[in-house]
């Protein structure tokens, strides 16, 4: 959390120092889990590019502590509300609110809960998390996973599946921007990458997963390429999400994996490396069929008509493939994302800037960076006398 006079004003900064978050970021957790319901049957949670730890402190909160916040903590109040009302208008039934009212005020953990929060940069310690410093990006990242998910796992073992497998898999990394879209755009669609290939090794059928993305003229191709995993994609925007901000969140619903399909960081969706020489033996498995003339009988031209090969494996399956079909201009098939805005129109706007009550007084982070990236820059900067550098008296 900065320091700045726009952060100061900023409604979502105050009120997660407010609320003891160690960022504001973790009220978009919480407005995308009142949209789609993320935490309903949760006990296993792998939280991705954890740093400063604001989303694995929502998960603790909610999962360990038992906690409720958003529209879950609305509907107790309404139901305390009702309670209370009902006690002013039937004295009869007193004992039985009063039952029913300590039963909703008393904080209800789930058992079994086991959350992973893995950065690059170290994580200040949270209760009930398990906290690892490694680069999802690297193979090596995927067998120090699954230790800490099960202890009993065998790193020798090649197959890199979860023995235990979890409910879900988010992921609020982003690279540090550059000001150049589609640069950072491509940055960004790789640490994506790299996660999703991390959570289809962890995943369970029927799991979650859910990662910052930033939105470009290309995320319908990034839809079309989640729908063969999962049955329901979504592009989400929550309310706290500045609009300003390129940002969004991909939510992907019931995990389905294609059958046969085993996941590696090694061979990244299954493929990885051999993708161009499976695509050159097929291709050479593919017979040489002339092309077929055909007459329209509208026009009454000569069309090339579309190619259609057979190709059969060696369980004498065969596979029906139309080749050389022409499009006519303008027609171009595209999957389009649904867009959903998560959170009430009645919350604070993000993007404006509210004005300070009178005796404001300004609360410090509830958890600084333990490592920031820029406390090199200061230490040097220090060393040199500070920002104008040291005072000579003549």
């Amino acid at each position: 959390m900065g320091k700045s006079s726009k952060d100061k004003r900023d409604a979502y900064y105050r009120l997660a120092k407010e609320q003891g978050w160690r960022a504001r970021s973790a009220f978009k957790l919480l407005q995308l889990d009142e949209e789609f319901d993320l935490f309903a049957n949760v006990t296993r949670v792998v939280d991705l590019c954890a740093a400063p730890g604001s989303w694995s402190q929502v998960l603790s909160r909610v999962l360990i502590k038992g906690e409720k916040f958003g529209r879950a903590a609305w509907e107790d109040r309404e139901a305390k509300f009702r309670q209370q009302m009902l006690n002013v208008f039937s004295p009869g039934v007193t004992a039985t609110q009063e039952v029913a009212r300590a039963d909703s005020d008393e904080l209800k953990p789930r058992k079994d809960v086991k959350i992973v929060a893995i950065d690059l940069q170290p994580i200040s310690p949270l209760p009930g998390i398990i906290t690892l410093r490694a680069d999802i990006t690297h193979p090596a990242t995927v067998p120090l996973l699954l230790k800490a998910l099960d202890p009993d796992y065998e790193p020798s073992k090649k197959n890199q599946q979860a023995a235990q497998p979890v409910d879900l898999v988010i992921s609020d990394g982003a690279p540090d921007v550059t000001g150049l879209h589609d640069l950072d755009i491509y940055v960004q669609s790789q640490l994506l990458f790299a996660a999703l290939n991390l959570a289809l090794c962890v995943l369970k059928p029927g799991g979650k997963f859910v990662a910052k993305i930033f939105r470009g003229k290309n995320v319908d191709v990034l839809y079309a390429q989640l729908k063969i995993f999962f049955e329901h994609v979504y592009v989400a925007k929550p309310r706290s999400s500045r609009a300003s901000s390129v940002e969004a969140f991909i939510v992907c619903l019931n995990f389905q994996p294609p059958k046969g399909f085993s996941a590696s960081l090694e061979e990244p969706l299954g493929v990885g490396h051999r993708l161009s020489n499976m695509m050159t033996e097929r291709s050479s498995m593919l017979p040489i069929v002339a092309p077929t003339l055909l007459q329209s009988q509208q026009s009454g031209a000569w069309d090339v008509a579309p190619v259609f090969t057979r190709v059969e494996d060696q369980d004498g399956i065969a596979e029906v493939e139309v080749e050389d079909v022409s499009v006519p201009e303008g027609n171009h098939t595209r999957w389009i994302a649904p867009f959903i805005a998560c959170g009430d129109l009645s919350a604070f706007d993000s993007d404006a800037s509210y004005k300070l009550p009178p005796g404001h007084v300004s609360l410090d982070p509830v958890q600084p960076p333990t490592a920031p990236p820029y406390k090199r820059a200061l230490e040097m900067r220090k060393a040199k006398g500070g920002a104008y550098g040291k005072t000579t008296t003549k």
